[in-house]
């Protein structure tokens, strides 16, 4: 007899790349599709969460060949967070992305949306540093396409500055990359953390893999590119960028530092990272307080926001580590939500100005509900994600006698809380008439709140990630 297992964890990849081709072919059912593909990705992941609770993981060799010479899918709990964390916000937006998109917009979104989420859920279970790059550049390039989607001069200028910084980071990386295999003849991570010592070359190569990656991740001062990129494109499309995209490259970041660079021996690159992570939630926050619109503000945010999971390095705990998880699914959850309930006040008002957003709790309840929702999650205010990983990370910062790390969340906290209230203070305030409001579809302020509740379910269902991420790292 011949026995025949689906390898579910190659379904996340596997699915979306076909979904890809049809609605490719056929632009019609491309909604359809999409959403089938959505919750098809869903009951996959649903079959690998029992395997996680019972074991640390596996690795999937593809076609029958392993390392080195083969390429392997490799399944942690941490895998298993992200490609659940992109599952969720996937499935938000592309209920969003049904309504928003209408004719050859749509039969441009639902392509390049695909295959991002292939590419991302490729990313997520890469086990060499190869195949890390090739899905890198598969995001940027699809990320790039999406942004262009809203057409304009400025659709245009901020894609094609995303292009140029995407292509410069993944040429950086791949310097990084070329170094280690010149230096231990494979890029396989398992067999690199056994034959790598942390010496100088090696240092150099992470240093330089780390600068592209940085830049990709948008950390302060290299974020000049994520603010026009993110608030020009479309709703759908800027939700995808913060919440999914600019976490990959972190993702990636942060399995090099784990695999490559070993506890307690580089505490300079640490607090290096660290800094620039302070850095960046207090100058985001600034420039997100100084926004006169509502999209930017959003984008700004996601500056700040980025910065807290870089507190983690100098930290170097498994508690640290385990708190920037948290942090990074309720940031996904949350900024999703907040970009799709701007996008939905932006077609109501016809404009993003914060003045001129009044009365909207009257008109549009469920979507100011989910944008006050998710800045609860990203001020840290409890039950939510964001508390549950802010609270996490300032406990780890004082265990490990680095209490002034723990000084960060708490003044970050009140720097969102200042450029979020200040929206929702206009919104219940009246202001002199202006243009004719126009109706929106109910859908569209659903798929926003329901990922602003998840934001705030994540910090209640926390146990969960926390009991597959229990001895990680």
């Amino acid at each position: 007899m011949v026995s025949w297992s689906l390898p579910w964890e190659a379904v996340p990849v596997l699915l979306p790349l076909t979904g890809a081709v049809l609605t490719f072919l056929w632009p019609r059912q491309a909604a359809a599709v999409g959403l089938a593909v959505a919750a098809g990705i869903g009951i996959s992941l649903a079959a690998l969460v029992p395997e996680m609770t019972v074991g640390e993981g596996w690795r999937h060799p593809v076609g029958g060949w392993t390392a080195p010479l083969g390429i392997e899918l490799h399944l942690d709990a941490l895998a298993l967070i992200m490609l659940i964390m992109t599952a969720l916000v996937g499935l938000g937006v592309s209920l969003h992305a049904r309504v928003w998109f209408h004719g050859r917009q749509a039969a441009r979104f639902w392509p390049l949306w695909l295959s991002l989420w292939a590419a991302l859920d490729a990313l997520f279970l890469a086990a060499d540093l190869f195949n890390l790059y090739v899905t890198m550049e598969l995001i940027g390039l699809s990320a790039v396409a999406m942004v262009a989607l809203a057409g304009g001069r400025g659709a245009l200028e901020g894609a094609l500055r995303y292009l140029l910084v995407s292509l410069a980071g993944s040429l950086f990386y791949l310097l990084g990359v070329a170094l280690l295999f010149h230096g231990f003849g494979t890029l396989d991570l398992a067999l690199l953390a056994q034959r790598a010592d942390f010496t100088p070359p090696v240092m150099i190569a992470l240093g330089v893999m780390a600068g592209g990656l940085l830049l990709k991740t948008a950390l302060f001062p290299l974020h000049f590119w994520l603010p026009d990129a993110h608030a020009s494109a479309p709703a759908p499309v800027s939700a995808v960028l913060s919440a999914l995209v600019v976490k990959a490259s972190f993702y990636v970041l942060l399995r090099l530092w784990l695999a490559l660079v070993p506890a307690g021996v580089a505490p300079g690159p640490g607090l290096l990272l660290g800094g620039l992570g302070v850095a960046a939630v207090f100058w985001g926050g600034f420039q997100a307080l100084r926004q006169s619109r509502l999209k930017p503000m959003v984008a700004y945010s996601t500056v700040a926001q980025v910065g807290y999971l870089f507190l983690a390095f100098p930290i170097a705990t498994a508690a640290g580590w385990r708190a920037a998880i948290l942090l990074l699914l309720a940031h996904a959850l949350a900024k999703a939500a907040m970009f799709l309930a701007a996008g939905n006040l932006l077609r109501h008002a016809g404009h993003d100005r914060i003045a001129g957003l009044d009365r909207i709790p009257q008109r549009l309840p469920l979507t100011i509900t989910a944008f006050a929702l998710a800045g609860v999650s990203l001020m840290g205010l409890p039950p939510s994600g964001g508390f549950v990983g802010k609270w996490m990370l300032m406990e780890a910062a004082m265990a490990a006698g680095q209490w002034w790390w723990a000084l960060v969340p708490l003044l970050g906290g009140l720097l969102t809380a200042a450029y979020v209230f200040r929206v929702i203070g206009h919104a219940f305030t009246p202001a002199p008439p202006g243009p004719v409001a126009r109706s929106i579809d109910s859908r569209l302020e659903w798929a926003a709140l329901s990922l602003a509740v998840l934001a705030v379910l994540s910090g209640m269902l926390a146990f969960w990630p926390l009991g597959w991420l229990e001895g990680w790292p």
